[in-house]
């Protein structure tokens, strides 16, 4: 299955929940107040979130003024354009290597899977993979990460359950350093007891990432659930108070009629989305890409 393919099935939900609204609202009739608000009402009940809906509102009523469009049909093409400026508008980083990325997330987004899946993509870019389980808090993390590493053919730093995250990403760092590997992924505790705790941890890791491997590029990637809708950007506000950010990976998304959450990410973070997760297997991660979306979600080929 191809990549637009891939992330038109992973849409399907969503697609099938909107479709009907979105064909009846371009197919004949006047632009006036009624389509705009249907439009903002399928909008929404995508989970675009009401701010970010607003802006491609009021970004399409402008681009109507200035075309002077005045046809429903016309209007869907202009619409399309201004989902894939807005999903845009943040760059995606360019990876150098050796490069560290540290995954954040709470637990049960996916974020070992998730992990896993990118282990796999680097490897099959020709590149070297060191994973290391600094999610030591959690019963199992380790054993799950392992499971993930041994299916994406690459190695793994773990130390005992219960044992300091911040030696478990130093001994990473060696044995990568040693063996010049291109990448370390990093698992983080996904829950601690509060947020403090959370903080001091990442803090943490990310001091020993510093001190140890300054040469190397450095990235923080979040994991969501898309299946959690707007609650997925709260927990962003989250992490990104106790690390800068650089990249959003969004699980899930073939299994939720939300997929609006994307918008709403892209409308209200200054944070891109690199990849998601459009179904179970290995290679069903795949690079986000907006045109690809916004066709999968109008139901183009």
């Amino acid at each position: 299955m191809g990549l637009f393919s891939k992330i038109k099935q992973g849409l399907k939900r969503t697609r099938e929940k909107i479709a009907y609204t979105f064909n009846k609202l371009f197919t004949g009739g006047a632009l006036n107040d009624e389509f705009y608000d249907e439009l903002e009402e399928v909008l929404i009940s995508a989970d675009v979130g009401v701010e970010t809906t607003e802006e491609i509102l009021e970004r399409l009523r402008d681009v109507v003024d200035e075309k002077l469009i005045r046809t429903r049909e016309q209007v869907r093409d202009e619409l399309k354009d201004i989902i894939c400026e807005l999903l845009d508008e943040n760059e995606k980083p360019e990876y150098s290597y050796p490069l560290v990325i540290m995954v954040a997330g709470v637990n049960g987004v996916g974020k070992t899977t998730a992990i896993g899946k990118l282990a796999n993509k680097f490897r099959l870019m020709g590149k070297s993979v060191t994973l290391a389980a600094a999610d030591t808090f959690r019963a199992a993390a380790a054993d799950q990460l392992t499971i993930w590493a041994d299916r994406a053919n690459v190695r793994i730093i773990k130390h005992a359950e219960g044992a300091d995250p911040g030696a478990v990403v130093y001994d990473a760092i060696a044995s990568v350093k040693s063996k010049k590997t291109d990448v370390l992924l990093i698992d983080t505790a996904g829950r601690l007891h509060n947020k403090k705790n959370l903080m001091n941890e990442l803090n943490k890791i990310m001091r020993v990432i510093d001190r140890e491997y300054p040469e190397a590029m450095k990235l923080n990637y979040i994991v969501l659930d898309a299946t959690t809708g707007s609650n997925a950007v709260s927990q962003v506000d989250v992490f990104n108070e106790i690390i800068d950010l650089d990249g959003i990976i969004l699980t899930k998304l073939d299994g939720t009629a939300k997929g609006g959450v994307v918008l709403s990410i892209a409308g209200q973070l200054a944070i891109p989305v690199v990849y998601v997760g459009v179904g179970e297997g290995i290679d069903d991660l795949e690079d986000f890409d907006s045109e690809g979306f916004a066709a999968a979600l109008f139901d183009e080929e």
